[in-house]
């Protein structure tokens, strides 16, 4: 019963981050606002194509992770892949984010990926 849900968070988890990489690199000012820290309209391209090619590649490589290597690669692939939202939450906090935005978006997607490695280490 566990490994139809585990799979199935993994790969709507690993699909939701390709979503945002490319929605950074294809309209990034906006993705940047919904992130909760707005970038500079005359500033900030580079940084904004870095976060949507890093965003593009950890969902594209925990796909394949998931496909080739297995459900246990993958749980520790989303242990350290939970840094990121971790990090994002206190990234938003420390630039006049809300707290809103940090926890109900940043601090959530932590704790599912970490809730979807269990799941995964279960399997």
């Amino acid at each position: 019963m566990l490994s139809p849900v585990a799979y199935g968070l993994a790969i709507l988890l690993n699909l939701f981050i390709i979503f945002i990489g490319l929605r950074f690199l294809l309209v990034p000012h906006a993705s940047a606002a919904g992130y909760g820290v707005p970038a500079k309209k005359d500033g900030d391209a580079a940084y904004l194509t870095v976060k949507g090619l890093r965003d593009f590649s950890y969902g594209v490589l925990g796909l394949a992770l998931l496909a080739f290597v297995g459900p246990h690669a993958e749980a520790w692939y989303m242990l350290v892949v939970a840094l990121n939202p971790l990090g994002d939450t206190v990234i938003v906090l420390r630039n006049g984010g809300t707290k809103a935005t940090a926890f109900g978006i940043h601090f959530a997607t932590a704790v599912i990926v970490l809730a979807n490695a269990a799941l995964l280490f279960a399997v």
